[in-house]
């Protein structure tokens, strides 16, 4: 005995039904619509925390504070002397300076531990490269925005060009760092040093202090990415969300057909 099942048939959905179907509809259109105000808030919020970790600690809120180091020490290596610094003599503290308040050691699990004092201030919770390389995307997606409707995706051999620096510099400081922490070529910069005949202060070419070639090459490096990840990406997001709104406002006007 056979039983024949009526593929005709249709599951009506009740008038709540409906409307909730609607208000979810609403609810995505809304973030289709301003996806790029949700992506800032929390690139603000991200790029924000690391700099309220030295303040939580200033204003004793230990606690707090270790938190934010632990949250971010996944992501960072924190040495603290391609760190800034709050609250204290100065913004950056040389490697040196760091070992005699410390520990004299080039031991970068060590090293790391030491988020500050309170006569040296307290670490930011990311190295300047990680600053640079994050909070730029912010400024670059609000320059962004004011122009979206005008810029098209740069290629991407374009954003492997912007991306090509700071893998440099940043594979470079790797292989240095092999030969201890404060002892590599990147340390002492002789081959720039040679390259530009010393014609800029020693301060210059040693170390990772602000102002340096190293502190520098951090900060314009992180910059290119920020910038190239922003003009390469988010056109592309910026489609996709534009056709996900066409299709929820083509839903929702059926619902209010529906519903009417």
């Amino acid at each position: 005995m056979s039983v024949k099942a009526n593929s005709s048939s249709t599951v009506s959905r009740s008038p709540s039904q409906i409307q909730r179907m609607i208000q979810m509809k609403r609810v995505v259109l809304w973030l289709t619509r301003h996806w790029l105000l949700v992506v800032n808030i929390l690139i603000a919020v991200w790029v924000g925390l690391p700099w309220l970790a030295p303040v939580a600690l200033n204003l004793g809120f230990t606690g707090a504070g270790r938190a934010i180091y632990l949250l971010y020490s996944f992501q960072c290596h924190q040495l603290p002397e391609r760190s800034f610094f709050l609250f204290g003599k100065q913004w950056m503290y040389s490697l040196t300076e760091i070992q005699s308040v410390w520990q004299n050691t080039d031991n970068p699990a060590i090293l790391r531990q030491f988020i500050g004092n309170p006569e040296m201030g307290w670490k930011v919770a990311w190295s300047d490269r990680m600053v640079s390389m994050y909070t730029s995307i912010l400024p670059a997606s609000l320059l962004y925005g004011l122009v979206r409707k005008r810029i098209k995706p740069i290629s991407f051999w374009m954003f492997a060009f912007l991306l090509a620096p700071m893998a440099i510099d940043g594979g470079t400081h790797a292989v240095s760092d092999l030969a201890g922490i404060g002892l590599g070529f990147r340390d002492t910069n002789v081959w720039l040093q040679t390259l530009t005949n010393h014609a800029l202060p020693t301060t210059f070419y040693q170390g990772d202090a602000l102002g340096s070639f190293n502190s520098w090459m951090r900060l314009i490096t992180g910059i290119l990415f920020g910038l190239g990840l922003v003009a390469f990406a988010f056109p592309y997001v910026n489609d996709s969300f534009a056709d996900i709104a066409r299709r929820s406002e083509e839903t929702l006007m059926k619902g209010k057909g529906i519903e009417r």
